[in-house]
């Protein structure tokens, strides 16, 4: 089985610091994101992964290089633009061959092993496997309507769910995915959806299981989930590098990154990039921090990447 994990994303919703560092590369408990994701795929041996990346290409080699160094076996192919899940992973084709593969969601990440998972796709023989997890809200995700742990039906985004599970960004898939992509139309979103991808192996006969998830889920996409994440990792303590300078007091699930140097009254709940400069003349709270960053006041809620030339 070989991994695919699309890492294309340009991460708008923590710009401006993903302007600056690629959204995959953003450290999480002073380790880069993607760095989890290939602990998760080699838990369920799979060395040889296909990383789907766009105008971030440059800095992911630069950063990962072949992987050797991590123990896995990198390979690079380029999205031009985004145009959906599906779309994403048609670039992978080449790579995957007549292999099964995972397909893993760049920006998440699982606090439990996916390798239960990997062991039911294979005994099963099943065109696709997913990875879903039971929510309150499901409505801002695809949605599988379950019978037993087969998938009779998937729909994105649903205003009205007719189900709690939500796919959960971890999927399973055999070589019938690739007669499948070449005939899907953009959804109403305008892009190719996995989730219609997978609809249509149901449509077809073909069998779609559902992996109930228990484990803790985090896409790490935003402010609030990358703190989340964050304090998952490392709880109510203080993870700051040792050639890090700290003036003031520091609180509660706080990340200080190597080479930082941070004046505050006190900082908590927060992330100050590697190398930052950081001078708040009152309380840090609920932040993330880069560059050369200058308050006077509280700063809270923020993402902030200062200019590190001033």
């Amino acid at each position: 089985m070989k991994g695919v994990i699309l890492a294309a994303g340009k991460g708008t919703r923590l710009y401006p610091i993903t302007r600056h560092i690629a959204k995959p590369l953003l450290p999480i408990a002073n380790r880069p994101t993607l760095h989890y994701a290939f602990d998760r795929l080699r838990e369920v041996g799979i060395e040889d992964i296909c990383l789907v990346v766009g105008e971030n290409e440059a800095q992911m080699m630069d950063a990962l290089g072949d992987g050797s160094s991590l123990g896995i076996r990198l390979t690079y192919v380029r999205q031009a633009e985004p145009k959906g899940l599906a779309h994403a992973v048609s670039f992978a084709k080449e790579f995957v061959g007549s292999d099964s593969f995972c397909l893993y969601l760049g920006d998440a990440m699982y606090s439990d092993s996916l390798a239960p998972f990997a062991r039911r796709y294979e005994e099963s023989g099943c065109a696709n496997l997913n990875l879903v997890k039971w929510v309150p809200d499901p409505s801002r995700f695809g949605v599988a309507n379950l019978d037993g742990e087969r998938i009779v039906k998937l729909v994105e985004k649903p205003s009205v769910p007719e189900s709690n599970y939500a796919m959960a960004g971890l999927y399973f898939f055999g070589p019938q995915i690739w007669s499948v992509l070449p005939g899907l139309q953009p959804s109403e979103r305008g892009e190719f959806e996995i989730t219609d991808a997978i609809q249509t192996l149901i449509n077809q006969g073909q069998t779609v299981l559902a992996g109930v998830y228990e484990g803790a889920w985090f896409d790490t996409g935003t402010l609030d989930s990358f703190l989340e994440t964050t304090a998952h990792l490392i709880g109510e303590d203080q993870l700051v590098a040792e050639d890090a300078h700290v003036l003031g007091g520091v609180g509660h699930s706080v990340v200080i990154g190597a080479g930082a140097h941070v004046s505050c009254g006190v900082i908590e709940n927060s992330v100050v990039l590697p190398g930052s400069h950081i001078r708040v003349g009152g309380h840090i709270r609920r932040c993330i921090l880069a560059g050369r960053v200058e308050a006077d006041g509280d700063l809270e809620d923020q993402i902030r990447w200062g200019d590190s030339s001033q």
